[in-house]
């Protein structure tokens, strides 16, 4: 790491680095013995399952569950959907189908050796992993051979509820300036234990994620991406009940970031931690592999908390993500750990301490495409105030080199932004990080100024939380409501009966393929 233009000491920094690593050793030796039905659906869809029943249930759920009310779920649907291949001779696709018709059981076949089966869930997993590991390379390549715009990445929503209208405004937002694409979910989504199929016209406050939206919305974005000449990222959301058959699904179809937090769920919408816990391990497996770029949810405890005095959980939030994302193999350059501009603008020196979180996070995580988030909690309906307000969030992002940076709208709190408003919201941005675009290299700090001081302060901070929350256990802190002032049950919220203890014969073939046996 450079020299710190902070003045922050390296040894708290690898204090509060070391407490969070063994809160996360601490919470994998849980994570690595239970699945959730989930993982387990997102294993059906990386065996190609996809599709639904003559109800409209999809065949991922179908399936997931017709081994969970057999009693065999502990074992793993890998080992039954393998087993039948070698009984049956049929494909998984074909397989869901005789089952969603009620032709075969796949918990009455004859059960073939273990070793027989556990090779055959192998082969059949290696056409997935590889089309996902193309969909990399075709990244890397357009990138490499045509382009992309610098950093920080200009990063819009788009949110009509209506796929074909999306792509739209999605289109346009590219010609205006925009890097990366945010398909905002459906209002409610995250709550739903399926996956919506097919395209969607009809959404509430943003459109379903569905793997037939993210193809459309992929296709839309390499033409504009080759008109333009440069390589438009797409985001989605993998959080919720379905956080990795989400991830699954867009890497499948070349998704390049997405939502992708270990505690949001949790915290703000009331999802079992236990459930949340497991699914964002293989989650974040596939989002490694896919090299795609995780956003963290840590400017959501500005929301509920106050940005002063909760700045500190922020922080320690981050650590804690940094390391979960380590254990799955997601290396520190797709880490877009979240921080936001969210004081108070009444605040006097309310820019410096926004500034001093920003530099000290850039300089905590020197390799991190850090996701810095827009002022929203104060803005008022005063579209001109907010404009301002945006312009001075865009002058900490070119001065501490963030990595992606989520416009504001001077609309917020109004309604859904117009194309015009995105289009000087991006105006905005760029004649902000023009103007100022060295300005980091040129500005020291005062030492013990306000800046070095209100960075110090909340780095003591968060290395003490992680040390508490180290003797207490993720757990218990989260029960106790220690982020974002939100209190969940370890036994409470959305989606524990979906979570089970995995048996000694219990196998995933896509983990080991995907981390290539490191962990």
């Amino acid at each position: 790491m450079s020299m710190s233009k902070l003045n922050l000491d390296q040894n708290l920094i690898n204090r509060g680095r070391e407490a969070a690593r063994r809160i996360a050793e601490d919470t994998q030796k849980f994570i690595d013995v239970h699945s959730t039905v989930a993982v387990e659906r997102t294993i059906a869809r990386l065996y190609g399952i996809d599709g639904v029943d003559d109800a409209g249930v999809p065949l991922p759920n179908v399936i997931v569950e017709h081994v969970k009310n057999a009693g065999g779920l502990t074992k793993g649907i890998a080992y039954y959907i393998a087993n039948a291949v070698i009984n049956t001779g049929l494909t998984p696709q074909e397989i869901a189908e005789g089952v969603a018709r009620g032709e075969i059981d796949i918990c009455r076949l004859p059960e073939k050796p273990m070793e027989e089966v556990a090779a055959k869930a192998q082969e059949l997993a290696i056409p997935t992993v590889e089309r996902i590991k193309n969909n990399r390379k075709y990244r890397e390549d357009f990138i490499k051979n045509i382009g992309e715009g610098p950093k920080p990445y200009l990063y819009v929503i788009v949110a009509t509820g209506n796929i074909y209208e999306d792509v739209i405004q999605a289109q346009s937002a590219a010609r205006q300036g925009a890097d990366v694409i945010a398909v905002i979910r459906t209002t409610g989504q995250s709550l739903l234990d399926y996956v919506p199929y097919g395209a969607t016209t009809e959404g509430f406050g943003g459109t379903y994620a569905t793997q037939e939206n993210f193809r459309i919305m992929r296709k839309a974005l390499d033409e504009v991406g080759q008109e333009l000449g440069r390589y438009i990222r797409l985001c989605n959301y993998c959080s919720g009940l379905c956080m990795p058959e989400i991830a699954a699904m867009g890497a499948m179809e070349r998704l390049d970031v997405m939502l992708n937090d270990a505690l949001y769920g949790i915290l703000f919408r009331d999802i079992n931690m236990q459930r949340t816990l497991v699914d964002q391990f293989f989650s974040r497996v596939i989002n490694g592999y896919a090299g795609v770029i995780i956003n963290t949810g840590e400017d959501n405890y500005l929301t509920t908390a106050d940005a002063v005095e909760a700045a500190h959980t922020v922080l320690a939030s981050q650590f804690i993500n940094e390391q979960f994302a380590l254990k799955a193999g997601l290396p520190e350059e797709q880490m877009g750990l979240g921080h936001a501009f969210e004081m108070d603008p009444s605040l006097e020196n309310g820019f410096l301490l926004e500034l001093a979180q920003a530099q000290m996070a850039r300089e905590i995580f020197p390799k991190a495409p850090l996701k810095y988030m827009p002022p929203t909690k104060f803005m008022t309906g005063n579209i001109f105030r907010g404009h301002i307000q945006d312009a001075l969030f865009n002058a900490i992002s070119i001065w501490t080199n963030q990595g992606i940076q989520l416009l504001g709208m001077m609309s917020e709190a109004i309604h859904t932004p117009f194309i015009s408003e995105r289009a000087l919201s991006i105006e905005n941005a760029r004649y902000v990080f023009n103007n100022m675009k060295s300005i980091g290299d040129e500005v020291e700090f005062k030492k013990d100024g306000i800046i070095v001081n209100r960075a110090k302060e909340v780095l003591s901070k968060a290395v003490d939380l992680l040390e508490e929350i180290e003797r207490e256990g993720l757990f218990s802190t989260i029960e106790q409501g220690k982020f974002g002032d939100v209190k969940r049950s370890r036994t409470g919220g959305k989606g524990l009966d979906g979570v089970f203890t995995k048996d000694a014969e219990y196998f995933n073939p896509f983990i080991p393929l995907m981390l290539g046996g490191d962990r």
